[in-house]
């Protein structure tokens, strides 16, 4: 896909900036940051737009949805939009019955467990997600030189959540199944990919100028498990936007023995998390890409001297990187107080 001539990384407003330069591997005039989760329940401004309105709901409202990704860009002055979204999106648009339960996470009406479950899933039309291209197209109008990081979970946390039915400690069924049924998994992984690559490949089409692939549940797996049943499936979701120029960006929680695989799908950065230590990931990665992490995001709520000693500690780290986006190594929790996430925004542009 050739992106249109008024988009923003193609005209000039983001190629340049301080995140996509990280990302691959130039030398940016300050240290780029964002944070997983940033639009959302730390915020005030969040809890009062959606109050009364569903969590699918909100992200299938495209003017909704742009505000709330265009919040935390305002507040904290980060370097990068997340869009707002969730995992599950992609298959609410292909008409699954699915919902985010409050206090549980995304809930099926029928988990997709049989050979026939999955021969009947539905295809995810390309119409279905002219919402998501609308929200994106108001987002970047508003954002100018600011990047719009378009977002997509991985198939295998799609597949296990359509497994499973809702949120697992151990992912066994996911992972029961692509040992006993092969055939089945193939199937069922193939879907996931291609669903998740039409969602960011529409998010990148409206204006997002990177991607991020968000694999929840790979840390249950191991090496040779994950490198024979689901890498070929995330560089499978890839492919739909590899063509497009726009730099890619894989993370998984749980995965520190996982990253030279991630990498291996075709990224220009991969994410840490804060399981590992910085420099740890880089040795394993070497230099052909960028690294994205890893504020542990429980120092958020310790003294301040204790998460600006944390920070500049992770800041020295990356800089033995090829690349370095400053993050944290999950979501923000929603109990943090925002005014430290805007701290934390001014120490790192300040170093």
């Amino acid at each position: 896909m050739t992106l249109s001539q008024n988009h923003p990384f193609v005209d000039g407003r983001t190629s340049d900036s301080a995140l996509i330069q990280a990302l691959t591997g130039r030398t940016p005039s300050h240290h780029p940051v964002w944070f997983m989760r940033q639009a959302g329940r730390s915020l005030p401004e969040y809890l009062k737009l959606r109050e009364g309105v569903s969590m699918l709901d909100s992200c299938l409202d495209p003017a909704m949805a742009s505000e709330i990704t265009l919040q935390p860009v305002r507040r904290h002055k980060v370097d990068a939009g997340i869009f707002f979204s969730d995992i599950v999106i992609p298959l609410r648009l292909a008409g699954i019955g699915v919902d985010i339960v409050p206090g549980v996470g995304p809930v099926l009406d029928k988990p997709i467990r049989t050979a026939e479950d999955v021969a009947n899933l539905p295809e995810l039309t390309d119409e279905s997600l002219d919402p998501i291209r609308e929200a994106v197209a108001l987002t970047v109008a508003e954002l100018g030189s600011t990047p719009l990081i378009g977002f997509a979970g991985a198939p295998f946390t799609v597949a296990a959540y359509m497994v499973e039915g809702k949120p697992s400690r151990d992912h066994l069924g996911p992972r029961t199944m692509m040992h006993s049924e092969p055939e089945v998994w193939d199937k069922l992984m193939s879907w996931a990919a291609d669903a998740s690559g039409k969602f960011l490949r529409a998010q990148v089409e409206a204006g997002a100028s990177a991607a991020q692939l968000f694999d929840s549940w790979a840390g249950s797996l191991s090496l040779p498990d994950y490198q024979r049943f689901v890498a070929p499936y995330s560089s499978r979701a890839l492919d739909f936007v590899r063509d497009t120029g726009v730099p890619l960006i894989h993370f998984g929680t749980g995965t520190g023995e996982l990253l030279t695989a991630m990498r291996d799908s075709g990224v220009d950065t991969v994410g840490v998390d804060y399981r590992i230590p910085l420099e740890t990931a880089i040795e394993r990665l070497g230099q052909s890409v960028s690294v994205q992490g890893n504020i542990d995001p429980a120092l958020l709520t310790a003294p301040w001297e204790v998460l600006e000693a944390h920070v500049r500690q992770v800041v020295a780290s990356g800089a033995k990187a090829r690349g370095h986006v400053l993050n944290l190594g999950h979501g923000v929790p929603p109990t943090t107080d925002p005014t430290v996430l805007t701290r934390v925004v001014e120490l790192i542009h300040s170093l």
